[in-house]
């Protein structure tokens, strides 16, 4: 029972990343259609904050696995 509670946690984790990447990729190429000289800069911010978020959705894995072990 503990082991599908931290696979939900670890599932919940992962669909909130894909959820956040996709708004940032979205609203990033909206911008650049929008202001099409600011490509770089905008390509720049939104591959620093996939990666921010990335790293939260990992961190927040890392502790659903491992905050369930009943140890």
């Amino acid at each position: 029972m503990v082991g599908s509670i931290a696979a939900i946690g670890a599932g919940l984790a992962a669909i909130g990343a894909g959820i956040g990447i996709g708004r940032i990729g979205g609203s990033a190429i909206e911008s650049m259609a929008r202001q099409p000289e600011a490509t770089s800069t905008i390509q720049t911010n939104m591959i620093i904050a996939a990666a921010l978020v990335e790293g939260v959705a990992l961190f927040a894995v890392v502790v659903a696995l491992l905050g369930n072990n009943p140890a």
